[in-house]
């Protein structure tokens, strides 16, 4: 069994300018045995750092943003994220947010499982309200 693609940039139904066939002859090696694909720690933790941005949402003015750091494994990732948060505040469930989002867009974008996401809450932030001033009553 013999298969082909053919890919054509710029228009034209034949073979010619533009044009290129690649066929899967019989000395041709299978796809699965052509090599893999691999995805650097760095660049995991770059999507898990995002990831956890957007989990979070607006955060206060002097917090620092999410950072990650990942050991990657057989296909699978293992995160550690650095977070500040606003408080008081749920705690927990910002943390259970930001483990889900993690665990999907690298799941989604690299295409590995995530058994396991630390989230390591390195600073509280007083949230502001209204009748305070700089985080103080007034």
């Amino acid at each position: 069994m013999t298969s082909s693609v053919r890919v054509t940039i710029g228009g034209g139904d034949g073979v010619g300018a533009g044009a290129v066939e690649l066929g899967a002859g019989p000395g041709t090696v299978p796809p699965a045995e052509r090599g893999e694909t691999t995805i650097a720690d760095r660049v995991v933790a770059k999507i898990a750092s995002q990831a956890a941005r957007e989990a979070l949402g607006v955060l206060s003015r002097d917090a620092e943003p999410p950072h990650a750091s990942v050991v990657v494994r057989h296909g699978s990732a293992r995160v550690r994220v650095h977070v500040e948060l606003d408080y008081p505040g749920d705690i927990g469930g910002r943390c259970a947010r930001v483990r889900r989002r993690i665990v999907d867009r690298v799941r989604d974008l690299a295409g590995m499982s995530v058994p396991e996401v630390v989230v390591e809450v390195e600073r509280l932030h007083l949230a502001a309200r209204p009748d305070t001033v700089g985080g103080r009553p007034s």
